[in-house]
């Protein structure tokens, strides 16, 4: 063998490896879960080698309990997952809660630490419905800062090792049920839905000091003001907007001014809890409780854009509590009752609809390929996406009574489920 055919089979054999090298560590590495339903905001994660089947004794790298209460889902980055959670002071005054934050690690789940940043009084009249807690909102982070919101008990900057830097507690409204929309941040503003049943309006805040840059009031007055719902930033022509749902309509407001940019009614729907996805130039957007519609809206509009920029609606099969998935060409949903549907995004058509036989709050996800559909109550059904329905495996983690109302995230190539009581990795072996 000459020396020139040794040399191209050795550099052969290096380029081998490197790509060998580089696709493992493509496999091993997911992109952070910074906020709720990750960093897009539309449930899609880039996770791979994901299982599809587990149970208590399958696939399991680690659980641990939880304090308190709590509905937020994990956010993840740097092998550090954060939590918020509620916990009463004591035994003697249950209505008092102390509002944490908690970091753990990816690794083992092993609490790193654990910080109050506010407290609920006990003397605070805030009705918590048995499917809400005053720790519901998930966290935004951004590099070494983490975002944290409990409605109008506080929102606050921490430092990921835990110190704060800044708390706002002038977001003062009344909720109904309990607190619930996560923030949206675009730019250097972080926009809050503030909808309770005394007062409604959007704010924006400076993420850098906590001010207030701007108050919008709502614009309608349904019968029930009172929603939940996380804004969703959209760039259309150059500009960017905060896609804000609530009681009897969605708004469009320019998330560093508060302007209304546009808005479509839609009637008696209240309490609005789905966060809205955004795709093939349309946003999609449900109307909650009441009178639930999925609306696919054209966002190019100003002013009131009811009659002209809705391009279809559909009442059938919509969630209330869940948001739904964009994948590709296709919407998939699950709504509180345990209808899945599969619509063709741009025209509303339903390629199918299954009985999952389950009820649910959490919205589903995408990752390694499959739409991971999570029940009430510790069960998730893994779909493969297409025009037709194709169950991969079903999946029980508890009883069949333990409480799941908080989404997925993810990291490395592991899921990480949120339980009223715990924390799940699961994770092949």
């Amino acid at each position: 063998m000459t020396a020139l055919l040794k040399e191209i089979l050795m550099l052969r054999k290096c380029l081998f490896l490197i790509l060998s090298v580089t696709f493992c560590f493509n496999l091993a590495v997911a992109s952070d879960w910074t906020e709720f339903r990750g960093p897009t905001g539309q449930g899609h994660s880039d996770a791979v080698d994901l299982p599809t089947t587990w149970s208590e004794d399958e696939n399991i790298a680690w659980k641990v309990d939880l304090p308190g209460n709590g509905w937020s889902s994990p956010v993840v980055a740097g092998g550090r997952i954060y939590v918020t959670a509620a916990v009463p002071v004591d035994d003697k005054t249950p209505l008092q809660h102390s509002l944490r934050v908690l970091c753990l690690s990816a690794t083992d789940g092993k609490t790193i630490w654990d910080v109050e940043v506010f407290q609920h009084s006990a003397d605070e009249k805030i009705e918590v419905h048995n499917k809400n807690s005053h720790a519901s909102p998930t966290p935004i982070l951004e590099g070494d800062r983490l975002y944290v919101h409990f409605g109008p008990h506080g929102t606050a900057c921490l430092k990921t090792d835990s110190t704060i830097i800044w708390k706002n507690t002038d977001l003062l409204y009344a909720p109904q049920h309990g607190n619930g929309g996560s923030p949206a941040i675009a730019g250097d503003v972080m926009v809050i839905c503030c909808d309770g049943k005394d007062q409604r309006f959007v704010t924006g805040l400076d993420k850098n000091s906590g001010n207030q840059l701007w108050k919008t009031d709502r614009q309608l007055s349904p019968s029930r003001g009172f929603s939940f719902s996380t804004p969703t930033i959209v760039h259309t022509g150059g500009t960017s907007q905060a896609i804000c749902p609530g009681s009897g309509g969605v708004w469009s407001y320019d998330p560093q001014t508060g302007k209304q940019l546009w808005q479509v009614a839609y009637g008696e729907g209240y309490s609005v809890v789905p966060r809205p996805v955004a795709g093939h130039g349309l946003v999609f957007v449900c109307s909650g409780f009441g009178d639930q519609q999925l609306f696919a809206i054209d966002p190019t509009g100003t002013g009131d854009v009811t009659e002209s920029h809705v391009r279809w609606k559909i009442k059938k099969g919509v969630p209330k509590s869940p948001s739904v998935l964009l994948v590709g060409d296709e919407l998939y949903m699950v709504d509180d009752a345990g209808i899945a549907s599969c619509l063709d995004a741009v025209s509303g058509e339903v390629h199918w609809q299954e009985r999952l036989n389950a009820k649910f709050s959490a919205s589903p996800s995408l990752a390694n390929g499959f739409i991971y559909f999570q029940s009430e109550t510790g069960a998730t059904t893994v779909v493969r996406p297409g025009k037709e329905y194709d169950e991969v495996a079903k999946n029980q983690l508890g009883d069949g009574e333990t409480r799941t109302f908080a989404s997925f995230a993810f990291v490395d190539n592991a899921i990480l489920l949120r339980s009223e009581t715990s924390l799940y990795r699961i994770e092949k072996p």
